[in-house]
C-alpha cells in the first residue's frame, strides 16, 4: 500500500543518514569489521534484513564520492521543512496571501543572507515540527 512505501522510503533514507553520520563520526581505527559497524548503526531502521553477502555501503555512493560528508540526512530535513511548511499553509488557506507573503520575504528573497534555521522561524513563526511529515508519511494520524 501507499502508507507502507511511504514508510519504507522512509525508514530507508533514514537508514543511509544514520549511516552517513557514523561514518563521518567513528575513528575509522575502531571499525573492525565494516558488515557488523553496518548492521550494529543501521539495526533500528533495518526493516528487510539484507541478502548474505550484500552490504549497503559499497552501494551508497553518496557516502564517499557524492561529497555530503555527514550531510545525507539534508535530504530528510528539507522533507520535514517541506511538510511543515505545507502545513502551515493548509492551517491558514492554501492560497493565504499573508502566508505567501511571509514565505517569499523570509524564505526565497533571502538566500542565504542568515542562517536557513533564523530564516525559517520567521516565516513559520515557530520552529520546524516533524510532525507534519511524520503526518503524510502514514505514521501518525
Amino acid at each position: 500500500s501507499r502508507t507502507f512505501m511511504e514508510g519504507y522510503g522512509t525508514l530507508r533514507q533514514l537508514t543511509f543518514g544514520i549511516l552517513d553520520i557514523n561514518y563521518f563520526t567513528t575513528d575509522p581505527e575502531t571499525i573492525d569489521d565494516i558488515k557488523s559497524f553496518e548492521d550494529n548503526v543501521t539495526a533500528r531502521t533495518t526493516v528487510i534484513p539484507p541478502l548474505p553477502g550484500s552490504m549497503m555501503s559499497t552501494a551508497f555512493s553518496h557516502i564517499f564520492s557524492g561529497g555530503y560528508s555527514a550531510g545525507y540526512y539534508s535530504y530528510k530535513w528539507a522533507e520535514v521543512l517541506d511538510a511543515d511548511a505545507f502545513e502551515y499553509f493548509k492551517e491558514n488557506g492554501i492560497f493565504n496571501k499573508e502566508i505567501a507573503n511571509l514565505f517569499r520575504d523570509h524564505i526565497l528573497s533571502k538566500g542565504g543572507t542568515e542562517h536557513p534555521a533564523v530564516l525559517y522561524a520567521k516565516f513559520r513563526g515557530a520552529e520546524p515540527s516533524i510532525e507534519p511529515l511524520l503526518r503524510r508519511s502514514g505514521f501518525i494520524k
